[in-house]
């Protein structure tokens, strides 16, 4: 039996050699396509892992549209977020618009981390500082500790701290000693209290409210304590339902469920002015609020009239932080040789009204421009910290 195979198979192997002289342009036997489908596969397979590899890489990696940050001749911008996200239509996305515009004017690049993961802060800001970028900037006091080791880590490297107070002690003498660190902060307070004032004047029940971030994070605390120290101010009658989230950072500005649940309890209990301030924790509240008729709300950290339209029907004003432009002011300080170290405190102030301009009667603005002029010039104070 295996003789008449062996004599099948010579026959066969005849004839395919004959076809091949007598044709000489005919299809490849099918045990040659075979082969050469598993050599396609086997390639196949091993591009796929070649793929792969370089998908890890870029996680690791900082995009540049190919441009060289380590060269003198490119001035090239980082930003790295807290877990607030670029797009929060407040704190993180003011700062991302203030980068955006410093590399605009100065001609250079410019990129954003999202952190996820409080643990990844240090990492972060390496990949833009290893990518040689000549400015990075850190948004939120959670990144202080972070980017003043990073500072201390890349000397040539300016780092703008936003909210991060910069008291840095290396020696009995000496503070403040980071000379390319710079944290841009700001007077919250002041800004709480113009709005506490406004919702003082506003309130038709005298109960405002305040739905904040985390304790942990001092601005949170001095716009809280400045709103109601505005709102008595101007209203001794008034009463508070201020609540900070009861997270950390990782959620305490990401929770626009619990932001909107806690404003839906301050409305049940009075509150006819709510204040929302803790990224989209406090939009939250914002939209929550525009759902009942006849309320106000008042934003935070920017003019969220452009940022929040979902909080048109009650949003009478915001607490702003002029973040933006006080990023724009150090990356521009940073470029032409002028960067500070320390503090460097960014302006405050209302927010347009907006459609609610006719709402707010001349009288109350008078007394708010009264009270602003107070808060610049000292003879008024929002009791913060004192």
């Amino acid at each position: 039996m295996q003789k008449s195979k062996f004599w099948l198979l010579s026959l066969l192997l005849i004839l395919a050699m004959a076809l091949v002289a007598c044709g000489g342009g005919g299809d490849e036997p099918a045990a040659d396509e075979t082969d050469t489908a598993a050599e396609d596969a086997s390639g196949d397979t091993e591009e796929m892992a070649e793929e792969e590899a370089p998908m890890e890489e870029e996680v690791a990696e900082v995009e540049t549209d190919a441009t060289d940050c380590s060269s003198e001749e490119v001035f090239c911008i980082g930003l790295v977020t807290d877990v607030g996200e670029v797009d929060d239509k407040s704190f993180n996305q003011s700062a991302w618009e203030g980068a955006q515009s410093a590399a605009d004017a100065l001609g250079g690049p410019v990129d954003y981390i999202e952190t996820s993961d409080a643990k990844d802060y240090g990492a972060n800001i390496a990949l833009f500082a290893d990518a040689g970028y000549d400015v990075i900037v850190t948004v939120g006091f959670a990144l202080g500790e972070a980017t003043a080791e990073a500072a201390l880590t890349y000397p040539d490297i300016d780092f703008i701290g936003v909210d991060q107070f910069q008291a840095w002690q290396f020696d009995e003498d000496t503070s403040n000693d980071i000379p390319n660190l710079a944290g841009l902060i700001f007077n919250e307070d002041k800004a709480g209290f113009l709005a506490g004032a406004l919702a003082g004047m506003l309130t038709e029940t005298n109960t405002i409210a305040a739905v904040l971030g985390t304790d942990l994070v001092p601005p949170v605390v001095a716009f809280k304590e400045g709103y109601e120290a505005g709102a008595l101010y101007v209203n001794p009658d008034v009463t508070f339902i201020s609540t900070y989230h009861p997270g950390g950072l990782d959620v305490a500005f990401t929770d626009p469920e619990w932001g909107a649940s806690t404003a839906a309890q301050a409305i049940g209990q009075g509150a006819d002015v709510i204040f929302g301030a803790g990224g989209k924790t406090g939009n939250g509240a914002l939209i929550e609020v525009a759902s009942n008729a006849g309320l106000f709300c008042i934003g935070v950290d920017t003019d969220q009239w452009e940022t929040v339209p979902e909080a048109h029907s009650c949003l009478v004003s915001s607490a702003m932080k002029l973040i933006t432009p006080g990023v724009f002011d150090l990356i521009s300080a940073s470029k032409d040789g002028s960067f500070p170290a320390g503090n460097f405190f960014g302006g405050v102030g209302l927010a347009p009204f907006h459609d609610f301009d006719g709402a707010v009667s001349d009288e109350i603005k008078t007394t708010l421009e009264e009270i602003d002029a107070g808060l610049q010039d000292g003879s008024i104070s929002t009791g913060y910290g004192q």
